[in-house]
């Protein structure tokens, strides 16, 4: 599913949390193995693809000098997690070889009124294609199967896995090969794109009761569990290694790195825990282990969701 397999383990071992999440963007496996359409990594056809220690170089030169890649993230807002993992792709294919970005964010507009947005058009060897990104974090149901799409929620519970593939499929990607998208190609020389998606992020698992994997998942997707706040005491009864601390929104997508002088105490942790409002947003929290030079890595990841989740199910996508 992903051309770099044998570099999963390089971002525990880049230094600097942008450069951290850029190589986990470009590495991480998707959630899904079977998709309503076609599913590709946007450098398949990069000669990246095919001698994978360019690409570990590459990533391993940003890490000693990230001054280029903080310059473009400055560039516009991303304060949204979609959007920055959207601007770490156009990053990385601009600077990949063999990949030409031809357009990202493409409007497409119909007597002034936009219709949506193309994510990607490029070109590669293999031709023009244009790909619709997603990072998504699905939590799956505490009771029932886990099988339909439908019972994965957001952390927020406005958006599900099915939704999500819906507005993919009838939406999204069509959009291409829509009369509206001709006038917006033709300014870039183009008739037509192979549309594709790549979908990537993490399932999360309730605790202590089990469920089954969507639908169509990819067999090695990342993932992690959750829990209502109520459950907290009792899951932290068991003993665990480490320490555990939350993750901030714009930290979610590597594993993190901790170095010693940031790491919680279990006092920390429980003062955080008592000052947190009973209808919190759900909070991400890691577990994290002593690694070589007390630096401390991620263990495993669980989001803590307040005792009233899912409030409602979504009954739209989350743009």
């Amino acid at each position: 599913m992903t051309p770099f397999a044998s570099l999963a383990d390089l971002p525990q071992h880049l230094r600097h949390p942008v450069v951290r999440d850029l190589a986990w963007v470009l590495l991480s496996p998707p959630l899904l193995s079977h998709t309503p359409w076609p599913q590709r990594h946007p450098l398949s056809a990069s000669p990246w693809s095919r001698t994978p220690g360019m690409l570990a170089d590459w990533l391993i030169h940003l890490d000693r000098d990230s001054a280029g890649l903080l310059h473009w993230l400055a560039q516009s807002s991303v304060r949204r997690l979609g959007l920055y993992y959207e601007r770490l792709w156009q990053f990385a294919l601009h600077a990949a070889p063999g990949i030409e970005l031809l357009a990202a964010n493409l409007p497409i507009r119909q007597a002034g009124h936009t219709l949506g947005e193309l994510d990607l058009l490029l070109r590669d060897e293999e031709g023009v294609h244009h790909l619709e990104l997603a990072i998504k974090l699905y939590l799956g149901p505490e009771q029932g199967n886990g099988e339909p799409p439908a019972h994965w929620l957001g952390p927020g519970s406005h958006d599900r896995l099915d939704i999500k593939l819906d507005h993919l499929s009838q939406h999204q990607l069509p959009m291409s090969a829509r009369g509206e998208a001709r006038p917006a190609l033709a300014e870039l020389e183009l008739t037509h794109a192979q549309a594709a998606l790549w979908l990537g992020g993490y399932l999360f698992y309730p605790w202590p009761t089990l469920c089954a994997a969507p639908q169509g998942a990819n067999p090695q997707h990342l993932r992690g569990r959750w829990l209502h706040r109520r459950a907290w005491s009792s899951f932290a009864a068991q003993g665990f290694d480490g320490y555990w601390q939350p993750l901030p929104r714009s930290a979610w997508l590597a594993p993190a790195r901790v170095e010693h002088a940031e790491l919680w105490s279990n006092e920390k942790l429980q003062d955080w825990l008592d000052a947190l409002p009973v209808q919190a947003n759900a909070q991400l929290l890691v577990r994290l282990e002593e690694g070589p030079q007390r630096v401390w890595n991620e263990a495993e990841r669980l989001f803590l969701v307040s005792d009233a989740w899912p409030a409602q199910a979504a009954d739209r996508p989350a743009q």
